[in-house]
């Protein structure tokens, strides 16, 4: 620990103890804890590294004045500083652990009924709960009980924290042969196949024998309190299951097989009654400790509990519709656990659409499943509910092999566009007798966006499905051309549009009525009233034009470029930033496929590249001025240098302009990615060069957290030969072009990200230059970055600064001279390293805190700059 800070916080406790309503902000005491626990973690032991903390406690415990935040901090304290047996040994010699954790003593203060003091109490105890002897301490004082109870109450915070508690100390503590390695070992696997980054039992080190009487008698105290507490009481509203199912759920998905079995032989029973009294609040917690429970008990040495077997299939079977479809919807995003109950759960979500449709999706026969079904989708709020989830389920169960799915793909695609013409008034479903679940759905947003969505995704399994393609446009062109489709129906129809249009390999499936109807309806929604319309159009005729490029049939469209461009040109214009922002975009995908080929410059690429450099330069908006940075980086990146023709001259006379006013640009984004134009430039310059290293690949560009990402990537067309030339050339190309401006501009940028970036693209330069003998000079200006520069200089190098006098006026200097004296790899340094080094340190809180008492002191004194916290 840092000698200052062991210094300075006795003075801390003094403050902390004397009143606690000092503190610079309501965040100091969980910063101090996190130091304290960082020092545990590390090995450290913190009565060592601070022996003040034992006075202090024991201090604030017995005053019981003190202000509750302190009281609450000063418990989880002693829960840390007990976390070693050492430390828990000197706390019990000092009678301080039996005061701290006292019920009766928080009671008779009258201070238990503060929920700060309780969480502070339960937290304690977690953190205490290391080792054994805490166990005994835990058991002995008779904990167990008081920690249950709290499982409900009345704080949410207490209730969790209290559920955490219970759920580490049984994992904690499980004995060695309880554990079961392959089983663990199977788990694991299940449970990283899946992505899931929760903790795994072996995160819990066996830390007593088996025959530890204080662990056995937690477990039964647990047992007895599952069986007893599961089945919801009168008057409970079902808080108190809820807790409990909470807790089981945590301990099966992760106890060994010896507690799993105790906990599911005390629960069964209680569980089952729980699953047939069919209560809809319950229904998911339920599903959360049975699939809790199936994954935790398919070992390779045993059969899945029957228990548990018997609990799903009464789940899946019992329930109202509206309960049993989220059922299913839970069982099938845990994943396949076998083809009886899997099939059972596809069954269940595909009835909302099969019967709200007449699609045949499952078997003709009525059933009583059926009939339920029917009835529940009369109303109106379970009907839209129960659609939606089925909805949500459809793409995934696409997926499934032909042993579970009862139907063909291509007709569940049929039943969702059916679906969303019911939505839309064009058509009631075939099926007899449910034109009044019909009326349910028309117009509801909420299921024509859900069936949008499954639409979109379905495109993704529907390869063979290709005869589909016409009916899915019809569809869409209706809601596109509906009036009464919201903003983000009419997006999310464009969205799956660009989806299924990526299936064709040429336009054969889209008849000439159908092209010619979209294009009716895109250039009726680009002069929409509402913005969002507009933009969405925009951003569709982007996509469209990203699809088209990408395919065999590149040289066909689907609008044609007679219709793009001109409604892209007058987007140019929208009074909506963000409209402006995405006709740039747009245009550069609709350009992509004629750059890349090196096509002859058209006249309105030229009257285009003299307009996105206006708005580039006036435009008041930052999103209309970076989409054009991103545009000419864009364009470079595609085009096949060295080229003469009029194209490529044209793009690098716009590239020294976007250089100029990108770099000087107010927006950070828009310096940024004016960097990255830079960055490009650098690399056509010098990646033949055997010294030249990316700045993007180098081991000085860690990722950062303030940097900007860019949402495209560009790749640079080299050609053999194109760099024969000498170093001296192409710097004195880059000089020429701006591009060493605009990065010493971005050195002494005032935002991190920006000289960060600029720093190192320099100081790839310099490692590249540094052993030529170029004579290349470049001018610094003697105002603005220019003047910055050479005041970097002038602390760097005392001889160079000595040839910048005259600081109203430009001068010449040698570049490789310039990068050297810059101080680079020191600027780098400082740039990567978070402020937090400086201003969020154990010794600035304690400083801070105290600074915070002594101005709390001394009201009437001579008030100096107001105490400024840093940030957390």
């Amino acid at each position: 620990m840092d000698r200052e800070c062991v210094w300075l916080l006795p003075g801390v406790c003094e403050v902390l103890a004397g009143s606690g309503r000092c503190l610079p902000d309501d965040t100091s005491l969980e910063k101090l804890l996190d130091w304290f626990t960082g020092i545990r973690e590390a090995g450290g032991s913190l009565l060592e590294a601070c022996p003040c903390l034992l006075e202090f406690t024991s201090s604030v415990v017995l005053n019981t004045a003190s202000d509750p935040g302190v009281l609450s901090f000063t418990l989880r304290l002693a829960g840390l500083l007990a976390a070693t047996e050492d430390g828990l040994k000197m706390l019990q010699e000092r009678s301080v652990l039996n005061q701290v954790f006292n019920l009766q003593h928080w009671q008779e203060a009258g201070l238990w009924e503060d929920p700060c003091l309780r969480i502070g109490w339960v937290q304690g105890l977690r953190s205490m709960m290391q080792h054994p002897k805490a166990l005994t301490f835990f058991v002995q004082s008779g904990f167990t009980d008081p920690l249950l109870r709290l499982q409900t109450d009345t704080s949410l915070f207490v209730a969790s924290a209290a559920n955490q508690t219970l759920a580490h100390i049984l994992l904690f503590f499980q004995p060695a042969s309880s554990l079961g390695c392959k089983g663990v070992d199977k788990r694991e696997e299940e449970e990283e196949d899946k992505g899931k980054t929760r903790a795994s039992i072996t995160d819990f080190p066996a830390v007593i024998n088996d025959s530890s009487a204080e662990y056995t008698a937690v477990v039964t105290a647990i047992s007895e309190y599952l069986k007893e507490s599961l089945v919801p009481k009168e008057n409970t509203k079902h808080h108190q299951s809820l807790q409990v199912l909470k807790l089981l759920a945590l301990l099966l998905a992760q106890a060994g097989p010896r507690l799993r079995d105790q906990l599911l032989s005390a629960a069964a029973d209680s569980l089952e009654d729980v699953v047939t009294a069919g209560c809809s609040q319950l229904t998911l917690p339920l599903m959360d400790v049975i699939l809790a429970a199936c994954s935790s008990s398919g070992t390779d040495e045993r059969v899945p509990d029957r228990r548990v077997t018997r609990l799903l299939s009464t789940m899946l079977n019992v329930n109202k519709p509206a309960d049993l479809i989220h059922a299913a919807a839970a069982f099938l995003r845990r994943g396949r656990l076998d083809t009886v109950h899997t099939a059972r759960a596809v069954r269940i979500l595909l009835l909302p659409l099969h019967i709200i449709t007449g699609q045949n999706l499952l078997d003709t026969s009525t059933t009583e499943d059926e009939r339920q079904f029917s009835e529940q989708l009369k109303s109106k709020t379970c009907c839209i509910s129960m659609i939606c989830v089925s909805l949500t389920n459809t793409p995934q169960i696409t997926l499934m092999p032909p042993d579970v799915l009862p139907c063909p793909q291509a007709l569940i695609v049929s039943a969702v566009l059916s679906l969303l013409k019911i939505c839309s008034g064009v058509s009631s479903s075939s099926s007899t007798g449910c034109s009044e679940v019909c009326r349910n759905v028309i117009s509801s947003g909420k299921v024509q966006k859900c069936a949008l969505e499954a639409l979109t995704a379905l495109s993704s399994s529907s390869s063979g499905e290709k005869e589909k393609i016409s009916e899915v446009f019809t569809v869409l062109i209706q809601y596109l051309d509906n009036p009464d489709s919201d903003p983000t129906v009419l997006h999310k129809s464009y969205q799956a549009l660009v989806k299924w249009m990526s299936l064709c390999t040429d336009l054969s499936f889209i008849t000439e009525q159908l092209r010619k109807d979209l294009e009716e309806v895109v250039k009726k929604r680009v002069c929409d009233m509402r913005w969002e319309v507009r933009d969405s159009t925009v951003e569709f005729l982007g996509h469209l034009a990203g699809v088209h490029v990408s395919q065999k049939c590149a040289e066909e469209s689907l609008l044609g470029g007679c219709c793009t461009t001109p409604l892209l040109k007058e987007a140019l214009q929208d009074t909506e930033s963000y409209v402006r922002a995405s006709a740039v975009s747009a245009l550069a995908k609709t350009r992509t496929h004629r750059w890349q080929k090196g096509a002859a410059l058209a006249e309105e690429e030229t009257e285009t590249a003299s307009q996105l450099l206006e708005i580039l330069s006036q435009d008041s908006e930052g999103f209309p001025r970076r989409a054009v940075v991103r545009y000419f980086t864009s364009w470079f990146s595609s085009h096949l240098p060295p080229s003469s023709s009029s194209s490529s001259s044209l793009l690098m006379q716009c590239v020294r302009s976007v250089l100029s006013h990108g770099s000087t640009d107010l927006d950070w984004e828009v310096k940024v990615h004016t960097l990255e134009l830079a960055e490009l430039l650098l690399d056509e310059a010098f990646s033949g060069h055997s010294s030249y290293r990316k700045a993007s690949n180098s081991l000085h560009a860690p990722l950062h957290p303030y940097g900007v990402v860019s949402d495209q990537t560009y790749t640079l067309h080299t050609h053999t030969g194109a760099h024969t030339h000498s170093v001296e050339s192409h710097l004195a190309g880059l000089v020429e072009q701006g591009v060493l401006s605009a990065l010493l501009s971005g050195l002494v940028d005032c935002d991190r990200p920006v000289a960060l970036k600029a720093c190192r693209l320099l100081i790839a330069l310099r490692d590249t230059i540094s052993h030529s003998e170029s004579t290349v000079a470049c001018e610094l200006q003697g105002w603005g970055w220019g003047l910055e520069v050479r005041r970097v200089l002038g602390r760097k190098d005392g001889d160079l600064a000595g040839s910048l006098n005259g600081e109203a006026e430009s001068v010449s200097v040698s570049v490789c001279e310039l990068l050297r004296c810059l101080g680079l790899d020191e600027r780098l340094q400082v740039l990567t390293q978070s402020s937090d080094h400086v201003h969020n340190s154990p010794r600035s809180l304690l400083q801070d805190i105290l600074t915070a008492s002594a101005a709390h002191a001394h009201p009437d004194a001579q008030r100096g700059p107001e105490v400024i916290v840093d940030c957390y």
